[in-house]
């Protein structure tokens, strides 16, 4: 295909076993935006989700397996025609209209998110860990992240293929990328949208996927910056080390071992976190290059 006929926007929906809703999801797509190529990554599933996206209207690709919804959006990155990729779920839960105001802020920043506001259609345990991871999202990266975990986003193309290799194949890719994306001084635009339920039972685990997720935060956060978690860590070390050895010195009158090895401890955790920010930085500028 010459470069002249290329899609200027490309939407790329994962998918595994969304038979339910896939069809009617690329209809609307293809209804409204004729010349945005629709891209379905069917990730290994067993019903018909690939026969029906076909049928609907969309270019498919389908992984021989299961490997993953954060695997499934490489595969899309990596094969997507569009300069802009709109990334939505295929589970019915994002309403097609909202593509439109992602538009309306492409090329003013390098990353639009949609946020679920409050009335969106979600259990209340998956609220409290969004809110949850919100809040950590935001301390890391100075941010104000509104919803870290929201799969309904706007890039450009060749910015995201620079992070594929920090994304996860599992759920959390929407994590890595906003995370990598504020670290790496790109701009990203929140826009409030209303979530609908999901049309059939959800693929994540609360306790597996949501410990994942806090160990995935954890690992960005160290990635992303380091110092805003070994310093809080160093200093707690070194306050109680001090409080320790004030208390143990009017009390029988000597520097104890565990005084000791308090302080030391908020010393060494110091010098890791010094050490990984130089790292991070270091592993940041290569993707420039």
């Amino acid at each position: 295909m010459a470069l002249k006929n290329k899609p200027d926007v490309t939407v790329l929906l994962p998918a595994y076993n969304e038979e339910q809703s896939i069809g009617e999801t690329v209809k609307k797509i293809r209804q409204m935006y004729p010349d945005f190529e629709v891209l379905v990554v069917d990730d290994g599933s067993t019903d018909n989700t690939m026969h029906v996206a076909m049928t609907a209207g969309a270019t498919v690709w389908s992984q021989p397996y299961n490997i993953g919804n954060g695997a499934a959006i490489k595969k899309g990155l990596r094969t997507a025609l569009g300069e802009w990729v709109i990334m939505m779920d295929a589970d019915g839960q994002h309403d097609s209209a909202d593509i439109a105001r992602l538009l309306e802020f492409k090329g003013k920043y390098d990353m639009v998110v949609c946020a679920r506001k409050r009335g969106s259609d979600g259990a209340w345990h998956r609220n409290l860990a969004n809110w949850i991871y919100n809040r950590i999202a935001s301390y890391v990266t100075r941010f104000k992240v509104k919803d870290l975990t929201s799969g309904f986003r706007l890039v450009r193309r060749d910015e995201a293929r620079k992070f594929i290799y920090l994304l996860p194949n599992g759920f959390s890719y929407p994590t890595t990328l906003t995370m990598a994306f504020l670290r790496s001084g790109h701009s990203v635009k929140y826009i409030p949208i209303k979530a609908k339920k999901r049309k059939g039972k959800s693929k994540i685990k609360l306790l597996q996927d949501g410990t994942r997720f806090l160990l995935i935060i954890a690992r960005i956060a160290t990635l992303y910056s380091p110092f805003r978690v070994f310093l809080p860590i160093s200093f707690m070390f070194f306050i109680v080390g001090f409080c320790y050895y004030f208390y143990t010195f009017f009390s029988v009158g000597r520097f104890t071992n565990m005084s000791a090895l308090l302080l030391s401890t908020s010393v060494i955790v110091f010098m890791i976190g010094l050490v990984s920010e130089q790292v991070t930085q270091m592993r940041y500028d290569r993707v420039e290059e």
